[in-house]
C-alpha cells in the first residue's frame, strides 16, 4: 500500500524560497500521479499542482493560477519522490502542505476529494 511522508516545511522570509519533498514508499511511484495541494484553517484545500503521466508516456506538469511562475514540481524516480520547489514566497502562502497521489484518470486538482492516497502535511511559514 502506498504511503507518502512530506517534509521540508519551516519558516521563511517573504520572497525566500523551500523545497517540499514527498517520499513514497509500499510502490513505486512511476505509474500514480502525484500533486501537491495546501490548506489553511476554515478553507478548503487548494490543489497547486500536479505531474502525470499518459499511456507510459513522458511525464506532464500542471500548475494552478496561485502557482504559476513560482512553484515547480519535480519528479526524481530513482528516490521514488516527488518535490515541489517553491520560490517567491508570499505573506498569503502559509499553511500546511500535502502530497497527494492517485492511481486514476480521474483525479481533479480542484478537487482535493478525488484524490485517494495522502500524507500528513508540512507546516510551511511565510513571515518576516
Amino acid at each position: 500500500q502506498l504511503q507518502l511522508v512530506e517534509s521540508g516545511g519551516g519558516l521563511v522570509r517573504p520572497g525566500g524560497s523551500l523545497r517540499l519533498s514527498c517520499v513514497a514508499s509500499g510502490d513505486s511511484l512511476d505509474a500514480w500521479t502525484v500533486g501537491w495541494f495546501r490548506q489553511v484553517p476554515g478553507k478548503e484545500r487548494e490543489g497547486l499542482s500536479y505531474n502525470t503521466r499518459k499511456n507510459g508516456g513522458p511525464y506532464s506538469a500542471e500548475y494552478a493560477d496561485s502557482a504559476k511562475g513560482r512553484f515547480t514540481i519535480v519528479r526524481d524516480k530513482a528516490k521514488n519522490t516527488v518535490f515541489l520547489q517553491m520560490d517567491s514566497l508570499r505573506p498569503e502562502d502559509p499553511a500546511v502542505y500535502y502530497c497527494a497521489a492517485d492511481s486514476s484518470p480521474y483525479f481533479d486538482l480542484t478537487n482535493w476529494r478525488t484524490w485517494g492516497t495522502w500524507g500528513q502535511g508540512t507546516q510551511v511559514t511565510v513571515s518576516s
